[in-house]
């Protein structure tokens, strides 16, 4: 592998590493710096329904990036002259497309679709939150919302 290879290689791996721990909470009970000290509207319901569903991971530039310049160096090794273009081209492809898999697969997490009827009107919401926590039909909930946040906490 040459010095240019490698450099790249260490690059990519360290971009990685750093960009793992950026990650978010989709939690009911995790916020975020930017939702601290903010009013929040708050409504009571009971939980009508709780459906487990999954919630996809998301992908980010940089490591597609990284995914794409490996797999085109790979496919550089293959053939010489237009061959190594060639096989540069098609790895990169498979690189970019393997990594954006990757990625969608391991950030996926276990979640739940909540229906709940509030008080309020008696009409019903649907909010899709991270699985961690309990609910069942039949309970009664907290619905807190606010700037495009919406979450359901047990009473």
């Amino acid at each position: 592998m040459n010095t240019l290879a490698r450099t790249l290689l260490v690059g990519t791996i360290a971009a990685g590493t750093l960009l793992t721990g950026c990650s978010t909470s989709d939690s009911a009970q995790v916020y975020s710096k930017g939702q601290m000290r903010q009013a929040q509207t708050v409504e009571f319901g009971t939980v009508v329904s709780v459906n487990p569903v999954k919630m996809e991971g998301q992908g980010n530039e940089l490591i597609n990036f990284g995914g794409v310049a490996l797999g085109g160096l790979a496919g550089s090794t293959i053939g010489h002259g237009r061959g190594s273009a060639a096989g540069a081209i098609v790895g990169a492809m498979a690189g970019g497309l393997a990594t954006g898999a990757a990625q969608r697969s391991i950030g996926t997490k276990n979640a739940f679709e909540v229906t709940v009827r509030l008080d309020r009107g008696q009409r019903m919401i649907s909010i899709v939150q991270e699985a961690d926590v309990a609910l069942q039909n039949g309970q009664r909930v907290r619905v807190l919302s606010g700037n495009g946040n919406d979450r359901v906490l047990p009473m």
